[in-house]
Order: structure tokens, then C-alpha cells, then sequence
């Protein structure tokens, strides 16, 4: 499907006499777009590619549950993400109004559409995150910080342009009917573009560093060593959702990691989203299992034949997850049952399809189905909620090696550094 849906976007460009164009979403505001921003005029040298810009600012409410928590994890991404691709981050988070987000909007809005719009944004966005306000003044029009409301308009289209074509972030990238999420997706982007032949130099990837080098970064004698001091003690802690396909996929590579260096790996279930009582809109969930079958293919993992498991399944699913600890099972358990509902279409809330799950992860069926209606695991899972909260966490997969915590699994890359950065110690 995704390739017959590529060979009618780019028929229906030619058709139209359209050059290649990428429409690129930025928030003033978001560290993810400023990220972006710095790395777009080399991609353009790379590529027979157009941008077109499109600046947005409001947040869709529905999309973020924990806004404070998203900004706080994204200052900690930016300084990563900066020091893999050698770009310029601040420390902290800029502490500007309201209203000067508004006016340095519309001054983007004002150049969007005149040339040199590139240049122009990076120079107002580097101002704006390194908090230089009487520099950051001194770019934005007089008439245009006076009169922000005559940009609103301009403002809305952007922001229900996104909406429409099925997004909610900004550091967006939209080509051809499909997303691309700031530096962790533009790798997608560099293989699409190869593709279709128009690298302007030779076909190369230049944003993968991320996955590029994983489980390769200590070598087994180092590794031997740190056993016998045993600094493998010290566990991967990781907050987990059968309902999330990221966690589907994030497990899988996790346990690699921790087997690779010999670590010891606890995964602590919590409630899916919506069974919290919070909102997951269409778009969302959409973007979600598309970006994961790409992420999945990347990981060689199978994935898209998909069981939703929400309701009985989780339930089912949590049911059971402490009998296979006792058999010291429950990675396995969990990775069996991952698999089924997110790659092999397995109905996890009939006994039929729990009983492959159960068995083929080494447990006993007669047992487990004994279990079924133990309610014992609600008491966890909010546990398990409230200690992801408290370590200023809220979504899944996250991470806990120690004092430091990570969110998502594109981050799994920086967890390797931590067990490696620990090892190299000593």
C-alpha cells in the first residue's frame, strides 16, 4: 500500500507539472523545530527538493497530555540531539511571554512569504532560544508587533492546514502524503529522496547516528570486566504499555541492549492512555501506527497485522504478567504477547488466542487461565503510573538507568551511553 500510495503521489506530481516540494511546520516556540531549522539549508544542498514553510504556534490541547512535562523532556532532547549532530542548543528552556511568542509569529508569518525565509528564521530563532530579547526586538517590524491580530488569520489556515493533513506537532515535514518528524525521522526522508534519484551527490544517510551504532559502543572485554565488578547491577527500569506499538518495538530492542551488556532489564506495566479516562484523537493514533511500521521495518521487527488489545486484552495481559515473573518468564510473556497483538493479528481477549500467547512464552495455559480474573494487577499498574509520574515521565516507553530518564524509544541510543558512560568509570 505504502508503495502504491508513493507512485501515485509522484504521478499525480508530474501530472500537475510540480516540482518536489517539502512543506516544513515551525513553531517559534518548540525545540524540535529549531533543531530542524539549522540542518535544512545543507539538506537542500543534498537534494533536488523545494521547501515551502509554514509557521504555527497553539499547541492542539487534546494532543499533549502533560504539556510541562513534553517541554521539560524537550530541552533535555534538544541538548542531546545537538551534541549527536553538532548544533547549537541552549541549557534551559527561553522564559519569554506570551506576547512576544505572538510577535516574533508573525514576523515568521510576514516572511513566509518573501525569499530568504531560511536564513531569516534561523536568525529569529536562535535569538528567541537564547532568550537575547533586545536583539530578538530589534528583528521583529515595528508595524508588525503592533498590529500581531492582522497575522491570525495567516496563523489559523497554518494551523488547520496541519490539522487536515493529518498531523499535530511542529518540526513537521510533509512530502508526498506522508510525516516526518524533525532530526529522529529525517533519515525517512533521506531514503525516500534517494529513491527517487534526486540526491544531488552520492546516496548517503546523514540522520540515522541515532540507531546507527547500537549495541556496538563497548567491546566484550570491557564489558567482562564490568561484570566481575559487577556494575551490571544496576537495572534498566522501563515504563511499558501493551496498547503502545512503540513499546512493542522499544521492548524488543531493550532487551537486546540489556542482554548485550549483560544488565538486568524491569519492565513496569501501566494503563494505556485511554483507559485512564484520556484522549487519543484519530490523527494521533494514525500517525502513531505508521510511524511505528516504519520504525519496526527499520529494527527488523514484523509489524501491522494488528489486534487492538484495549479493554479485555490489557486487562488479560496484566492478569497474568505476575505468575510469569514467578516463573521467570516475564520478559518473554510480555514480548510474546506484544508480538501477537501488534504483528500476528492474535485476539488476545479469547482464551484461544491467549492460550498461544501463554504457552509459546514457556507458562502453563491450565494455570494461567486460573488468574484470569485476579484484579491484583491494578494495584501495580497505578503504582507503576505514579513512579513514572514521579520521575517526571508521562507517556511510554520511558527509561530509568540510574539518575537519568528517558522518554520514547528513539532514545534507547542514549541509554546505551549511560550503561556505557557507567562501565567506562571504572
Amino acid at each position: 500500500m505504502l508503495k502504491l500510495k508513493r507512485a501515485l503521489s509522484e504521478q499525480k506530481r508530474k501530472y500537475n507539472k510540480q516540482p518536489h516540494v517539502v512543506t516544513v511546520y515551525l513553531n517559534i516556540t518548540d525545540a524540535y523545530s529549531y533543531l530542524l531549522l539549522q540542518v535544512l539549508a545543507q539538506f537542500q544542498t543534498r537534494f533536488a527538493i523545494e521547501f515551502e514553510f509554514r509557521c504555527v504556534l497553539n499547541k492542539q490541547a487534546q494532543m499533549f497530555p502533560a504539556p510541562a512535562l513534553w517541554d521539560k523532556n524537550a530541552l533535555n532532547d534538544g541538548v542531546y540531539l545537538a551534541n549527536l549532530y553538532g548544533l547549537d542548543f541552549p541549557s534551559a528552556l527561553p522564559q519569554h511571554s506570551n506576547e512576544m511568542a505572538t510577535a516574533a509569529t508573525a514576523q515568521l508569518l510576514h516572511w513566509e512569504l518573501q525569499p530568504g525565509f531560511l536564513l531569516n528564521a534561523l536568525t529569529i530563532f536562535k535569538t528567541y532560544w537564547h532568550e537575547d530579547e533586545t536583539e530578538l526586538v530589534k528583528l521583529i517590524t515595528p508595524a508588525i508587533a503592533k498590529h500581531d491580530e492582522c497575522y491570525d488569520h495567516h496563523l489559523l489556515n497554518n494551523e488547520n492546514l496541519l490539522k487536515a493533513n493529518g498531523h499535530y506537532l511542529s518540526a513537521m515535514l510533509h512530502y508526498g502524503g506522508e510525516w516526518y518528524w524533525g532530526l529522529d525521522r529525517l533519515q525517512y526522508l533521506e531514503r525516500r529522496l534517494n529513491d527517487l534519484k534526486l540526491n544531488l551527490g552520492a546516496s548517503q544517510l546523514k540522520f540515522n547516528l541515532a540507531q546507527k551504532h547500537f549495541c556496538q559502543q563497548l567491546n566484550s572485554q570491557a564489558t567482562g570486566i564490568a561484570h566481575k565488578k559487577n556494575l551490571n547491577q544496576q537495572p534498566i527500569e522501563m515504563f511499558w504499555s501493551i496498547r503502545s506499538p512503540y513499546s512493542y518495538i522499544a521492548l524488543a530492542r531493550v532487551r537486546q541492549l540489556a542482554q548485550h551488556y549483560q544488565v538486568p532489564l524491569v519492565v513496569k506495566p501501566v494503563l494505556p492512555m485511554v483507559m485512564r479516562r484520556m484522549q487519543v484523537p484519530n490523527n494521533k493514533k494514525t500517525y502513531i501506527s505508521l510511524d511505528a511500521k516504519r520504525e519496526a521495518n527499520l529494527c527488523n521487527l514484523k509489524f501491522g497485522k494488528i489486534a487492538d488489545p484495549l479493554g479485555a486484552g490489557v486487562e488479560r495481559c496484566y492478569a497474568l504478567f505476575y505468575y510469569a515473573q514467578t516463573q521467570e518468564k516475564g520478559l518473554e510473556y510480555l514480548e510474546s504477547y506484544a508480538r501477537g497483538v501488534w504483528s500476528e493479528g492474535i485476539q488476545s481477549d479469547t482464551d484461544k488466542g491467549l492460550k498461544k500467547i501463554v504457552e509459546r512464552a514457556g507458562l502453563n495455559w491450565q494455570t494461567a487461565k486460573t488468574l484470569l480474573a485476579d484484579n491484583n494487577w491494578r494495584n501495580w499498574a497505578q503504582s507503576n503510573l505514579a513512579e513514572l509520574y514521579g520521575n517526571d515521565l508521562w507517556g511510554v516507553p520511558s527509561f530509568k538507568y540510574g539518575h537519568i530518564c528517558l522518554f520514547g524509544q528513539d532514545r534507547i541510543d542514549a541509554l546505551e551511553k549511560a550503561i556505557v558512560k557507567r562501565f567506562s568509570m571504572y
